[in-house]
């Protein structure tokens, strides 16, 4: 009697095993499967966006009509960054894909300052048409050598989430027919920025040399693993996988991750000097026990230990149970907008969940700050005069073209909306205009 008790508690505790399982590999498949969707969506998007803007740019060149030019290039503009928006969603991390990416943002800025600008008064020079001509020719190189990979993709039902582990496990023997393909691409683009491409446009990024506080000290992979699993605040018994970005990307960086029961988390620093940029865990956030202030003091310690210093809250908000905070330095009361870092706190135990820096070690320098050209009662009229102004304070903001200005911000209210309104130190022209969810704006 016992012994086919045993055989049938046994079989049963096979079947929940065999259960289980399956319901872990369906699970982990459809995961697998949502991941490859939008992989491949991203890339035939982005050769779709590559075939527009190929067609775009040589209506352009064919435009005798001003008044038509200028729409033509705000929409040249708008599918560069559509473009640039899809590369950022193809898992191509540890491929060196900066000059691609490098050109869509470079040619996004010179179609979009010449949008702008009164082409009546100041039509296009012959040194910008030059330039168009090198857009239309190199645009089509792209386009043609997209086009050869998505042909391969669809004959040959290629995978990119085979991609993504070939990159991750340096696999050599792997299908890497993708990985070539998009080599060609950077190859191409390389030989523009070297050859033919117009100095005109390799000018207009807006964004200097940035990451200019890392330093140039370099940590070796063991130190960069050390220094990761302190980030994480994982013990030594988890395991860390610990990568590292390809040659020629533009800041050097180690990847580290890990997993453990429900937990995940991910790190990028940079190889020079070992500083985080973006930090993330990901876990089940129980019912809020500590409220925002509380969570701005574990925010703000977190980031004293991280060598972060003279940093102001710039704004706070909470989605679900996790507060979400902004810091900004403060320089001779001047607020430095650029410079932004952001935690994510989580709001049942004061866990720190994310850590976003990069803006901060891209932009962070001595700056020269000249005092404004008009007062404050001045940008003060600029304002419209139904927004009930509560607070008031100067600041280094990036305009439309990505250039720093000092500007007058005024946090005020219009009804039962919040505003911040960004009026020119220099001009007086108002640069733009936000919408406050009520939460964020401070008195």
């Amino acid at each position: 009697m016992f012994r086919w008790l045993l055989i049938t508690l046994l079989s049963l505790g096979i079947v929940g095993v065999s259960v289980w399982g399956y319901q872990e590999h369906q699970e982990k498949n459809a995961i697998l499967i949502q991941a490859e969707n939008s992989y491949q969506r991203s890339f035939h998007d982005l050769a779709y966006y590559m075939d527009l803007l190929h067609d775009k740019i040589g209506s352009t060149l064919a435009m005798n009509s001003r008044e038509q030019l200028s729409p033509q290039l705000a929409e040249i503009w708008r599918l560069t960054s559509m473009a640039h928006g899809n590369v950022g969603q193809l898992p191509l991390t540890l491929l060196p894909f900066n000059k691609t990416e490098e050109f869509l943002s470079q040619m996004g800025d010179f179609s979009y300052q010449t949008a702008i600008r009164d082409l009546e008064k100041e039509p296009l020079s012959d040194k910008e048409l030059q330039t168009f001509e090198s857009l239309y020719e190199m645009s089509g190189d792209i386009e043609s050598e997209l086009r050869k990979v998505q042909n391969m993709v669809l004959n040959e039902n290629l995978r990119w989430m085979d991609v993504q582990l070939a990159l991750v496990n340096n696999d050599e023997q792997a299908d890497n027919t993708i990985i070539d393909g998009f080599k060609t691409v950077e190859k191409t683009v390389e030989g523009y920025s070297e050859g033919k491409m117009n100095a005109s446009l390799m000018g207009t990024s807006s964004k200097k040399d940035g990451f200019s506080i890392l330093g140039d000290e370099k940590i070796s992979k063991e130190e960069a693993k050390k220094k990761i699993r302190e980030l994480l605040q994982v013990d030594k018994e988890t395991e860390i996988n610990v990568t590292t970005t390809g040659d020629g990307a533009t800041v050097p960086l180690y990847s580290g991750s890990y997993q453990k029961n429900n937990q995940s988390g991910y790190i990028d620093i940079t190889q020079n000097g070992g500083h985080p940029l973006t930090m993330m865990i990901n876990r089940e956030v129980t019912e809020a026990k500590i409220g925002l202030n509380k969570a701005t003091q574990l925010a703000e310690q977190y980031l004293q230990d991280l060598d972060f210093e003279e940093l102001a809250l710039l704004e706070s908000n909470q989605y679900d149970n996790v507060g979400v905070f902004h810091f900004i330095p403060q320089v001779d009361d001047v607020w430095i907008y650029p410079d932004v870092i952001q935690v994510k706190v989580a709001l049942d135990n004061g866990d720190i969940l994310g850590l976003v820096a990069k803006d901060y070690f891209e932009n962070h320098r001595d700056r020269e700050i000249h005092s404004p050209k008009i007062t404050e009662e001045e940008a003060r009229k600029e304002v419209n005069p139904n927004l009930k102004i509560h607070e008031n304070h100067l600041a280094i903001i990036e305009d439309d073209l990505g250039e720093e200005v000092l500007a007058y911000v005024f946090l005020g209210t219009l009804g039962n909306d919040s505003y911040k309104i960004f009026i020119n130190a220099e001009s007086g022209d108002e640069e733009r205009v936000e919408k406050l969810k009520q939460a964020e704006i401070r008195y």
